[in-house]
């Protein structure tokens, strides 16, 4: 029974993060098309966002899995 739930655990943790990591994905294109001249900053800030995401993600995977 705990590894069916670990399993829906690991499954909840990696659709929150593809959500995430698609919505500030979306917000950046979002972002550059109002203010082309702040693409970089923009950029590196969405690339930072998406590492943020996806490390809370494989905590909350490694979390589920193993306690």
């Amino acid at each position: 029974m705990t590894g069916t739930l670990g399993a829906i655990g690991a499954g909840l943790a990696v659709i929150g993060a593809g959500i995430g990591i698609g919505m500030v994905g979306a917000k950046a294109v979002e972002a550059i098309a109002r203010q082309p001249e702040a693409s970089g900053d923009i950029r590196s800030s969405m690339i930072l966002m998406a590492a943020f995401v996806e490390g809370a993600a494989l905590i909350a995977i490694l979390l589920s899995i193993f306690f």
